[in-house]
């Protein structure tokens, strides 16, 4: 690797300065009015749509994006995009038919809304687990994999560079909600900016390579030398099927995983709930827009990186001790070809999705904690004042405790399937929890406590069910393929859809048990009339839609 130069270390400070000079200016703003805990936690009604649809992205897209992503591009292609082009879909679902719920219904926090559709207990349990999820999973992946990549670019120490986004996120956070949604929209210029800049040069890279120059010529070149790199949708014959099988990515589990994390997610939802409607919808469409440019700034430089590794472009940096090609090395590899001066850029854009991603999960860590187990369980009387102090202490007090667990968690340069594989056990239940609440009034507590603790069983029984049992008969239906040691495994996206539809089963029978008159057991207010949308709004829908089509039908 090519160390950073003095140009590149100039470009991140003005980033750095920027993102902290343009918070603290906000910060001070906010000071000089009374501040109460939702204009701390969810800046209710502070936040524009651009800020919304910016922070969503910002939140969403870090290490695992930059580094996992693009070596799925290195080593499966395209294929991978789908979990940013299927999410632009599921967003604007998800701005019709949950936003309005959500809203209408005064929900702040999904531990509330579980409470107000079930009641405390589901609301409790489900507080709990998220909050260990958040914090054991989400936070210490982010944080690790980020020190990770950035300490393989800038030569610092792991534990320098994990300090120094930790305290980078904490002073965004501090600031509450409002500074976080808008230095998330400096943060988006800068993840867009250095990724755009970072793709453009790895494509001329590889048309320099055949001895040509233009960023079209090496696109073409792309697609003539690595063909196969460029299909949607895997074949049961590709080595990689297990992890995108097939037509599963439109039809099946990927909507659950997506509907999980866009509709059902403190961390993602939060960005929206201080919003009017109106708002709130336009702000998640800018999301599903910028949904779409994703793959083109994570995975096109992975594919650019396997067509350079190819011909010989820095073979030996993408080997491991064994000889092999490790596609999680190919971001950072091909950030060392870049000139002084985009080198920071691309290192700033990496930086910023790595900080927006902590600041967003440590405040919504905060949120969950305070709102739904201090306020609720801890001390009942508190305050604004003081839920706001606790929301702050819990801030600092999780990204320590991230700090220190983070390295012994044995999360490696896999991180995507690290997140992914630990999430999915949850998800399906979750997804059927939500789901059923919102549009299914017979649905009871009981069924809820079934999706919530019968999909997490079902989801672990599936996972060894293949050391139990020969799943080789479901390889005829596409169900099961057989890895390196010869066991057919379920692929993941599959399990959660079998599991989904078990929890489906499962919590339909307990509530007709229950509930054999279809008694309403909830107080929520849910109205087809909620789910009318502007004009403008069904526009960019219909705009976001096409070119989904359009984009799956070329690269089918």
């Amino acid at each position: 690797m090519q160390p950073l130069h003095l140009l590149d270390y100039t470009v991140f400070l003005f980033y750095f300065l920027i993102v902290a000079g343009y918070g603290l200016w906000i910060y001070q703003r906010k000071k000089k009015a009374s501040v109460d805990s939702k204009d701390y936690f969810l800046a209710e009604g502070s936040l524009t749509w651009w800020a919304i649809g910016a922070s969503l992205i910002a939140s969403n897209i870090s290490a695992e994006q930059f580094i996992g992503m693009s070596g799925a591009g290195f080593t499966m292609g395209l294929a991978v995009a789908s979990y940013e082009w299927m999410a632009a879909a599921t967003l604007i679902i998800v701005a019709v038919f949950f936003m309005p719920v959500y809203l209408k219904n005064k929900i702040y926090t999904m531990p509330q809304f579980l409470s107000t559709r079930y009641n405390g207990t589901v609301a409790m349990i489900m507080a709990v687990f998220w909050l260990l999820l958040y914090v054991v999973v989400n936070l210490t992946s982010i944080l690790f994999l980020g020190a990770l990549a950035i300490s393989s670019i800038s030569g610092f120490s792991l534990t320098v560079c994990m300090m120094g986004l930790a305290v980078f996120a904490i002073l965004i956070t501090l600031g509450g909600m409002k500074v976080i949604g808008y230095t998330d929209v400096i943060q988006v210029f800068f993840l867009i900016l250095g990724g755009l800049a970072t793709t453009y040069i790895a494509l001329n890279l590889v048309a320099e390579q055949f001895g040509t120059k233009g960023m079209w010529q090496g696109f073409s070149l792309m697609t003539a030398h690595a063909g196969d790199h460029f299909h949607m949708i895997l074949q049961r014959d590709n080595p990689y099927y297990l992890d995108l099988p097939g037509l599963t990515v439109l039809l099946g589990g990927m909507w659950i995983a997506n509907f999980s994390y866009w509709g059902c997610n403190q961390y993602i939802t939060q960005r929206a709930l201080g919003a009017d409607l109106p708002t709130a919808r336009n702000g998640i469409l800018f999301a599903a827009f910028l949904k779409l440019l994703m793959p083109v700034i994570v995975v096109l430089p992975g594919i650019a990186a396997f067509v350079l590794y190819q011909q010989g472009t820095f073979h030996s940096e993408m080997l491991d001790l064994h000889g092999q090609p490790v596609g999680d090395k190919a971001y950072p590899v091909l950030l060392s070809l870049l000139p002084a001066g985009l080198k920071g850029l691309s290192f700033a854009a990496l930086t910023a999705a790595i900080v927006a991603s902590l600041a967003g999960k440590i405040n919504s860590i905060a949120t969950i904690f305070t709102l739904d187990i201090y306020k609720k369980v801890i001390n009942r009387e508190a305050d604004e004042k003081k839920q706001v102090q606790i929301g702050k202490v819990t801030v600092i007090a999780a990204m320590l405790i991230a700090v220190l667990i983070a390295p012994y968690l044995g999360i490696d340069k896999g991180g995507l399937n690290y997140i992914q594989e630990y999430t999915g056990f949850v998800s399906p239940g979750i997804f059927a929890m939500f789901l059923l609440g919102f549009f299914w009034k017979k649905t009871t507590s009981n069924a809820a406590l079934f999706a919530t603790i019968g999909g997490f069983l079902f989801s672990v029984l599936l996972k060894f069910l293949p050391s139990m049992m020969d799943l080789s008969p479901l390889a005829t239906i596409g169900f099961s393929k057989a890895t390196a040691a010869g066991v057919f495994e379920i692929p993941f996206l599959d399990r959660m859809g079998i599991v989904f539809f078990l929890c489906i089963a499962g919590m339909w029978l307990i509530s007709w048990i229950e509930n054999p008159k279809g008694d309403r057991t909830n107080a929520l207010e849910v109205d087809t009339s909620l789910f009318k949308v502007s004009n403008s709004f069904l526009a960019g829908s219909i705009i976001v839609i096409g070119l989904l089509v359009a984009l799956y039908l070329l690269f089918w």
